[in-house]
């Protein structure tokens, strides 16, 4: 484990790989080179299902020639000529793209004094894996009602990112994962019903309880228990926080600056307008320590400081990198992504900032409606807002929850539903993407 830790042989290889492409007549070229390990247990019905190991690397060079570019990817790094030779050959023969290269040397991180503290070098066994696992899985299986277990899963991950550039740029980062999971079966025959619960962290020590877990999904499950369905009509629908952050996830979507590039955003016209009401307020945070998508530099070595997306209710910006950038006439502000292809614009931690009613005195002042905590399929249109997604949930009756319902469908257009959203109080940082239980008036509800 002492190869990923220490990251000398990586940053070796990806400026190896950049010098290669120069050699090979690239104007310019920058790499990213990822080495990852991780470990994970599946347990069910107290049994280990499977042990996953996996060890890996990856190397990405993306070479320019001119205005033309192109990008390669292997798995082994056996000749670093070779890879460069074939990307420079490809570039050659791309389209011009007057928006390519790379980012702006002046906007290039120059320091990394900040520790966002994403490393927890705790390297876990696979038997401390499987106690976890078991620990959750009998706590979900201990929950009266509980018919079955779904199964239950631990998991860690070790991941090192290189990225370096011709221009010289070269930084690297360090991250941990631990996961949890556990999902629960409630009921018998056609009447069962499933639920689950997961967690995820960079550090050991900030990762629920695996009993919690375990608990939790089983008590999710057997509250879903003999549903009924929902009147058909317009009512008030409250989100449950594990599905609210899909409202965010859209509005990233949105918001993206290659989206409004494409004019592919049903938001492209809006910036710098009321887009939610005067109490919403959505930040996007590269820097917070400990952040599940934190980093001290993007996917192209450009320092990305904390954003405000959305203030008092108006747009505030795009996400950018530095082609998308170029494209729109503006500068990156160090959102671009990187996996194994191009940069492209993408949120780090986004978060929608908590209201001040708790999500009880908040269901409380609607009296009737209903309350959402499963969303089936992806049914948000971008480019024109429309809204039509599969739900289940509870009804809220005189303000509080009551039935379970399912076999539902909630509908409207974003562009409405973020006027008409109200935030509750419950925020909590559990993942990337973090939302506190949302309320949104007048939704259409197809049930019976």
């Amino acid at each position: 484990m002492t190869e990923i830790l220490d990251q000398s042989d990586l940053t070796d290889r990806a400026a190896r790989l950049v010098e290669a492409a120069r050699k090979a007549g690239a104007d310019s070229a920058d790499t990213v080179c990822v080495r990852g390990v991780s470990l994970s247990v599946d347990m069910r019905l107290g049994k280990v299902e499977e042990t996953r190991r996996a060890e890996g690397d990856d190397f990405t060079l993306r070479a320019f020639v001119g205005k033309r570019s192109a990008t390669v990817s292997a798995n082994v790094l056996a000749d670093p000529a070779e890879l460069a030779e074939r990307a420079v050959a490809m570039a050659r023969v791309a389209p011009e793209d007057r928006f390519a290269g790379l980012a702006d040397p002046d906007r290039l991180l120059k320091t990394f004094d900040d520790d966002l503290d994403l490393l927890d070098e705790t390297i876990p066994q696979a038997a401390e894996l499987t106690e976890a696992a078991l620990a959750a899985e009998d706590a979900m299986r201990a929950v009266e009602g509980v018919a079955n277990s779904g199964g239950a899963s631990a998991g860690w991950s070790l991941g090192g990112m290189v990225l370096a550039t011709s221009g010289g740029f070269v930084g690297s980062y360090l991250t941990s994962r631990f996961s949890l999971s556990a999902s629960a079966i409630a009921g018998a025959g056609t009447a069962m019903e499933r639920d689950y619960d997961y967690a995820m962290r960079t550090h050991r020590a900030d990762l629920t309880d695996p009993a919690t877990i375990g608990r939790n999904a089983g008590e999710r499950a057997v509250r879903r228990l003999n549903p009924v369905s929902y009147a058909t009509g317009r009512t008030t629908v409250v989100f449950d926080p594990r599905v609210a952050t899909g409202f965010l996830g859209s509005l990233a979507g949105a918001v993206n600056g290659a989206s409004i590039a494409r004019k592919t955003s049903f938001l492209r016209e809006k910036l710098g307008t009321a887009i939610f009401p005067t109490s919403i307020n959505v930040t996007d945070d590269p820097m917070r320590p400990r952040g599940l998508a934190s980093r001290l530099f993007d996917g192209e070595g450009v320092r990305p400081e904390p954003l405000e997306i959305v203030k008092d209710g108006v747009l505030q910006t795009w996400f950018l990198d530095s082609a998308t950038a170029r494209e729109l006439g503006l500068e990156t502000n160090g959102r671009a992504s990187r996996g194994g292809g191009n940069p492209s614009p993408g949120s780090t931690n986004l978060t929608m900032a908590p209201g001040e009613q708790s999500p009880e005195d908040l269901m409380a002042s609607i009296g009737e409606g209903l309350y959402v905590t499963e969303m089936i399929g992806h049914g948000a249109n971008l480019l024109t807002g429309d809204y039509s997604r599969g739900a289940a949930g509870f009804a809220i009756r005189d303000g509080k929850l009551a039935e379970p319902v399912s076999e539902i469908t909630v509908a409207g257009n974003l562009a409405d539903m973020f006027l008409n959203l109200v935030a509750a109080s419950d925020l909590e940082y559990r993942f990337s993407v973090n939302a506190p239980t949302l309320a949104v008036e007048g939704m259409t509800v197809a049930g019976q």
